[in-house]
């Protein structure tokens, strides 16, 4: 089968590998479409990442697609249903686990390889995290189940209520996930991005108000005065992973305010921060990392529901031969995300 690897920063080469076989507990899936999303594009850009993967290896890791064989000891699934799963499912019994902590399991078993014509799923997501697409759902929607289920993740987090005001910095697909997410959830949401284009696609997904950072003259200060009185956000989530943007947005949040700080940066980076703020101003500052079943199962579902246009999200559809070209126009900014096709 054809199948996309990564050996290293930006060498990514379509290969030919065998079609896998799976075992017992396992499911073979023939897949239909595997989106492109701003983790391919950092893993791409870096060569590498810090927690899913390490090159040579299988590259992608959202999709949709259909069962195409059932390991003799799977129970509930059969062949042709069309299905996703996450790329990771944890264990349940580690010290993490244990507290309710599944993003931190420390035995987070991570699937890669959706650039490709055939997935296997693994036993244990096969238990935990493989979903059946509801009727009606497109799959190139339903593949985006898992990036989705992060932002709600980060928006449990953050711990949205009705009527706060949640400043989102970051246009990316990411960014505009969580201004759905986040209007989901009842909130007023403020975009703040670089392109006017992603800008009008975050109202569509509910932003309430949007600010291009490229024409404000002070940034902090205008996401200050987008708040309540001016005192700031309730909570500011970070969807960039740049750590001049993490500093940007402790520093906008009003005083008891929480800020998620999404967006990896990359490894070995550092940021400064004004300890007198964070002090006085009782500010909570919150890594989120990843997602749970739970939060997959209503990323799906939220989906399903069609309450928000996510189909904006996708900018072309492309096949699996013109990967390279899908994340050179992801890096290039001149796309959100790109649907690939085997």
């Amino acid at each position: 089968m054809r199948a996309a690897m990564l050996y290293g920063q930006e060498d990514l080469r379509l290969t030919e590998v065998p079609v896998p076989t799976i075992g017992p507990d396992e499911v073979l899936v023939r897949v239909a479409v595997a989106p492109t999303c701003g983790t391919d594009l950092k893993v791409w850009l870096r060569g590498g990442h810090a927690r899913m993967l390490r090159p040579p290896t299988l590259f992608g890791h959202e999709f949709a697609g259909q069962i195409a064989a059932v390991g003799e000891e799977v129970e509930g699934w059969q062949v042709g249903q069309m299905v996703v799963a996450n790329n990771s499912a944890p264990c349940f019994a580690c010290f993490y686990c244990r507290r309710g902590r599944l993003s931190l399991c420390e035995n987070l078993l991570f699937n890669n390889g959706t650039f490709a014509e055939w997935l296997v799923v693994p036993a244990p997501i096969v238990r935990h995290n493989l979903l059946a697409v509801p009727p009606g759902l497109p799959p190139t929607l339903a593949a985006m189940t898992e990036p989705l289920a992060c932002c709600l993740h980060g928006i449990e987090e953050a711990d949205v209520r009705p009527g706060d005001t949640v400043t989102v910095i970051g246009d990316g697909a990411i960014g505009l996930m969580l201004v759905a997410a986040a209007t989901d959830a009842g909130a007023r949401v403020v975009l703040c991005g670089g392109r006017a284009d992603r800008l009008a696609v975050g109202e569509r997904l509910g932003a309430a108000l949007t600010l291009n950072y490229r024409t404000a003259v002070d940034p902090v200060a205008a996401l200050r005065e987008a708040s309540d009185e001016g005192r700031g956000p309730d909570v500011v989530i970070e969807a960039t992973g740049q750590p001049a943007v993490w500093q940007t947005a402790i520093a906008c949040a009003r005083p008891g305010a929480t800020v998620v700080l999404f967006g990896g940066c990359p490894r070995g980076t550092s940021i400064t921060v004004d300890t007198e703020n964070l002090h006085y101003n009782e500010l909570t500052l919150k890594g989120v990392f990843h997602n749970t079943p739970r939060h997959v199962r209503s990323a799906l579902a939220l989906l399903a529901s069609r309450r928000r246009p996510f189909e904006l999200l996708l900018s072309d559809e492309l096949p699996l031969e013109h990967l390279g070209e899908a994340l050179a126009r992801m890096r290039e900014r001149t796309a959100i995300k790109i649907a690939i096709t085997p």
